[in-house]
């Protein structure tokens, strides 16, 4: 049982590389196959298609996910503002390598995994950051004059747009070409510019400086 779940997840491990490097449309099971240097008929054996390929990959995805937020959120030896960086980070590094084409493929191409993955993010969204933003306020470290739910409504629309190839054609091309900075800086500066507006200054400087 433990060679078969090992070689399922090298399969989930290959086949979520080709659709970060390709797209979903352009990754065939033949290229997953050839590169697990297997049959096309064995993988069929662990997987019946593509489509459930690219949903097992995103449930790892969002497990690993949700495990490292859950192990930051619940370490009583990080302050606030660390706790709150390093969500951040994980967020980021997790979120970031997935390009703007991929999830434009999901929105027209499997709908079901479009919406599981952004519910998933905004429900992570909430339920995580709304707690942490309430330690913060217990602690002196957020401006309790602030409303929880719309931080965490920001912070998740602010996710949510910026990996939604949609929201960027709206604006000038201008902007657009402004925007051609890594994946990873524009999660950390966006997320960033939302929470820094919420620390007192003490909690801002640690932050900074985390």
């Amino acid at each position: 049982m433990s060679k078969k779940l090992g070689l399922e997840g090298k399969i989930l491990d290959v086949a979520y590389r080709h659709f970060l490097q390709k797209g979903y449309r352009q990754t065939t099971m033949d290229d997953i196959a050839l590169d697990l240097g297997m049959s096309k008929k064995t993988l069929y054996k662990y997987f019946p298609g593509k489509l459930d390929l690219l949903a097992a990959s995103f449930e790892v995805l969002k497990t690993k996910m949700t495990a490292k937020v859950e192990a930051i959120l619940d370490n009583r030896h990080l302050s606030f503002p660390l706790k709150l960086k390093s969500s951040l980070t994980v967020i980021a590094t997790h979120l970031a390598p997935i390009n703007p084409e991929l999830f434009e493929d999901l929105r027209e191409h499997a709908p079901e995994i479009w919406t599981a993955m952004t519910e998933y993010i905004n429900e992570s969204a909430y339920s995580r950051f709304a707690k942490l933003i309430e330690q913060g306020i217990a602690q002196g470290l957020v401006n309790p004059r602030i409303n929880v739910s719309l931080i965490v409504m920001l912070y998740a629309a602010a996710v949510q747009s910026l990996l939604d190839p949609k929201f960027y054609g709206q604006f000038p091309e201008a902007i657009q070409k402004g925007m051609k900075i890594p994946p990873s800086d524009i999660y950390d500066q966006a997320i960033s510019i939302i929470y820094n507006g919420i620390l007192t200054e003490e909690a801002r400087n640690e932050f900074i400086n985390a």
